[in-house]
């Protein structure tokens, strides 16, 4: 290993934990004299004044209780008292630790470490040493360190001369060319390193008859810091209360663990190099405490060519680590440093708690965002609640009022704040702010009381999540950048873009999902982005993700929805691409969006209304069906749902919005009623569709951005608009789509597709529709309920009538002729979107008068929708 510039060693020896301890030595070996030992401890304490000197080292202090007060880089270190043994009473270790290694000239030292008596014990054997002499006796040149480990790698240690910096014990020599020692120290004194080499007896004074390791450097072992095991990767715990912690990184030179005794510390108070020789197996870096009692929080630093990595206050969050805080930096604006938490997760009561296992075409979504949900005054919480999980599970009433049976949140994990919850920091612990007093305890514990509340109520939950990507700074950078980020062309460079389907960190994203599964008790997860999971190591695109098709047949995720949403949050824009799915992805259809958006505002062909009224055949024909169609008018980006029927300028031609002739704010009845209308039509094609449809957050109440599509112009939720006439209505009228999807599954939530001889279709005046002709705005549908369905089932006939459903975007009024209805019974309008509430929809129905000859005729208004359902006419 290169050594340290002699500054950078003085910091770190005098400002980490035990780097100036003083110690108090006894002996009970006959053949270490006293005599011996106080020369060598006058020798230390002659030359004490020159530890403020550049370089510091590590001492051991005389056999009197000789306390040092050493300062050092501006920088007072109190010593705490230490001791150690010298036995040459060699008993059986308790979970003894065993390091093997070679000298240089090929002879072996054999160092066992472990527990005895309540004390650390180190017996070190050397078997056959090639020494410079004829002498047969050995003596170990040794000293321990509590710092950086690279202290002892100066040259200053390789004078022969015992200087005071070093000890020097005779070994025993047990049998001819073996050679025994044993060194005991106080439990309080761990983790340290010992650093030894070895010397004939009688050469002490040659500096050319040390020997050293293989590498030529001194032996190294750790005392109370165990080899540990590579897995689990991150951190976890063993019945016996040690500790082990792991992690990925191939480029590391070095891994420093960074143990730190206060959360608000911003230094840490230990800092352990960890032995490649060691702490290494493969690419993973581990390394095992026998406690952590002392300590409360972790995090590493990756050794480099740059001296300035050790120096920065930055540190690196292990990637796996559940419990996470964050600790804001001095002097240094808003950084931010995340360190995870050496303690077990919280416990947690999931007793009576069982997944609703919703099938997918029955269910019907609310998107929201944890934090605006409920962080506006107007929410009536407690302190601390507002803008939290707990939040949201005191406003279940809402979500049942809407009639919604999942939630689908947008990102939960710990994120970049500037840039907003697209952009994560960490894959496995939810956010602080969404816990209270921004605690990550708290925060464990109240969203798992949230899920758990939820599903008592029939609730499914879905976290957003994002795996392609990460925040600027404070992510992954810095661990392994060659392997967990692209290494493509420069624009995904600067995205930091993920490296997702490279084997670790695919393994990282399954085992992220699998944590949120198993503990947190989510029922599905929908891929933000998730086009560039289809992206390979250098940026190439892929056929098929090796990553897509884990996640579709992962056992643990069996149950899982999996859904593919293929929004860019970088660029703020959807790529269409046709994504792999083995009969379990699910997908946010875009063009549901884009096709509803230009009928209903008089553009388009009729055929694309048809086809995704339908369930978007020509994308989930290929083995799934259309309850993989996740659907919606709005969402979390773009314009809301009332912005689109308010706003329409150059800019926004993107959105395929209109604002019903006139731009922003009204109060002219005319594009106030048209503007209802379209709300009205938009929420109808939503529920009436085959498929899964999402509602976002505030659509119900008419919130606005004001005409922005931007993300970040996105408002808290308003309660008290909630209690205005507009929200009402709207509220209701979700309320009553849901209900009537629900009573009409046999249409409405099928599974498959419906058969091409359920389905009647009509243009105007009882005409073939004009499937490519955009100048046509009107289309209806007759959707004929299965007669054996009818017969067998035990529900009353009129539940499984025919229905009749009509859209005009037209400028002007249609008159239909409603097919005849089955014998002995009648049509019943439902939903007719131009009238005024509480009229345009009805739990009842109100029975069509019958008009020319037998025949039902109905005048379907501009711009406006609506249903019929044939009923007994009894019923």
């Amino acid at each position: 290993m290169a050594t340290l510039h002699p500054s950078l060693v003085t910091r770190l020896c005098c400002l980490n934990c035990g780097a100036t301890e003083v110690s108090k030595l006894a002996s009970s070996s006959s053949s270490f004299t006293r005599s011996t030992m106080s020369r060598t401890f006058d020798k230390m304490a002659s030359g004490k004044e020159q530890l403020c000197q550049g370089f510091m080292p590590d001492v051991m202090t005389t056999p009197h209780n000789v306390s040092l007060k050493v300062c050092a880089a501006r920088v007072s270190i109190e010593p705490t008292e230490q001791t150690f043994t010298l036995t040459t009473e060699v008993g059986k270790l308790e979970k003894e630790s065993t390091y093997l290694f070679r000298t240089e000239t090929g002879d072996q030292v054999k160092v066992s470490v472990g527990k005895k008596n309540l004390k650390y014990a180190v017996h070190i054997q050397v078997s056959s040493p090639q020494s410079h002499s004829s002498s047969d006796r050995l003596l170990l040149s040794w000293g321990v360190y509590r710092s950086d480990s690279r202290c002892y790698m100066t040259e200053d240690f390789q004078d022969s001369s015992p200087d005071g910096r070093t000890f020097e014990t005779l070994f025993n020599q047990i049998s001819l060319g073996t050679y025994t020692l044993e060194l005991e120290f106080e439990a309080k004194q761990i983790p340290f390193f010992l650093s030894f080499l070895l010397k004939p007896a009688l050469e002490v004074n040659s500096s050319g008859s040390e020997i050293r390791s293989h590498r030529g450097t001194k032996f190294c072992v750790p005392v109370g810091l165990g080899r540990g095991n590579p897995f689990p990767l991150g951190l976890s715990f063993a019945t016996d209360g040690s500790l082990n912690i792991s992690i990925f990184s191939r480029s590391a030179e070095g891994l420093v663990l960074c143990l730190y005794d206060d959360a608000s510390e911003e230094l840490p108070a230990l800092e352990l190099d960890l032995d490649p020789y060691v702490h290494r197996s493969g690419d993973i870096w581990h390394v095992s405490l026998e406690s952590a009692e002392t300590h409360k929080s972790y995090a590493f630093r990756c050794r480099g060519e740059s001296v300035h990595q050790l120096e920065s206050a930055h540190t690196l969050l292990d990637p796996y680590c559940k419990i996470v805080m964050e600790s804001r930096i001095k002097d240094k604006g808003s950084g931010v440093n995340y360190r995870g938490l050496l303690m077990k997760e919280p416990t947690f009561d999931w007793s009576g708690d069982v997944h609703p296992n919703i099938p997918l075409e029955k269910l019907t979504v609310y998107r929201l965002n944890v934090k605006r949900f409920t962080e506006h005054k107007s929410s009536s919480l407690s302190a601390d609640v507002p803008g939290t999980f707990s939040g949201l599970a005191q406003k279940l009433d809402h979500l049942k009022d809407l009639g919604v049976n999942a939630v689908l949140l947008e990102p939960t994990f710990s994120y970049d704040e500037k840039k907003g919850p697209y952009f994560p920091c960490h894959f496995f612990s939810p956010a602080s702010l969404f816990g209270p007093s921004n605690n990550p305890i708290s925060t464990i514990e109240s969203m798992k009381d949230m899920v758990k509340r939820l599903h008592m109520n029939g609730i499914e939950v879905f976290l957003e999540v994002v795996f392609t990507h990460t925040a600027d700074a404070g992510a992954l950078q810095g661990i392994d950048d060659v392997s967990y980020y692209v290494n493509g062309p420069v624009e995904l460079k600067r995205r930091n873009a993920l490296n997702c389907n490279y084997p670790i960190v695919q393994q990282m994203i399954l085992d992220s999902l699998r944590y949120w599964l198993t503990e947190f008790h989510v029922d599905g997860f929908c891929f933000i982005n998730a086009s560039s999971l289809l992206r390979g190591f250098h940026g190439e695109s892929l056929s098929r993700s090796p990553l897509i098709e884990a996640i579709a047949f992962d056992p643990v995720l069996s149950r899982t929805k999996v859904i593919a949403d293929s929004w860019d949050p970088i660029d703020e824009a959807t790529m269409d691409v046709h994504f792999p799915h083995w009969k379990r992805w699910a997908e946010v259809n875009t063009k549901f969006c884009t096709d509803i958006r230009k009928f209903l505002r008089g553009e388009g062909f009729l055929s694309d209304l048809a086809t995704r009224l339908c369930g978007s055949g020509d994308i989930f024909s290929d083995g799934r069906g259309p309850s993989f169609s996740f659907n919606y008018v709005s969402r979390n980006f773009g314009l809301p749902l009332v912005d689109l029927v308010s706003f329409s300028s150059g800019q926004l031609a993107p959105e395929l919005s209109w604002n019903c002739g006139e731009e922003g704010p009204t109060n002219k009845p005319a594009v106030l009623e048209r503007r209802l209308k379209q709300i009205r039509n938009f929420l109808f094609i939503l529920y009436i569709s085959l498929g899964v449809p999402i509602l976002n957050m505030g659509d119900e109440c008419g919130q606005s951005t004001g005409g922005s599509p931007a993300y970040v112009d996105r408002k808290s939720f308003d309660w008290n608009a909630l209690k205005t006439g507009f929200a009402i209505q709207t509220t209701r009228f979700i309320s009553f789509l849901n209900a009537f999807r629900k009573r009409r599954a046999d249409l409405l939530q099928s599974r498959n597709f419906l058969k091409e001889e359920n389905i009647d279709w009509h243009g105007n005046n009882q005409s073939p529709p004009k499937w490519e002709d955009t100048s046509c705005k009107f289309l209806s549908m007759t959707l004929k309920t299965e007669k054996a369905e009818s017969q067998s089932s035990s529900e009353t006939s009129h539940e499984f009538g025919d229905l009749f459903i009509a859209f005009n975007a037209g400028q002007n009024s249609e008159c239909v002729i409603l097919p005849v209805p089955l014998e002995g019974t009648t049509w019943h309008r439902m939903i007719d979107t131009a009238l005024p509430y509480p009229g345009f929809f009805s739990a009842d129905g109100e029975p069509v008068l019958e008009q020319m000859g037998g025949l039902f005729a109905y005048e379907i208004k501009s711009h406006s929708c609506a249903l019929f359902e044939s009923r007994s006419q009894g019923g």
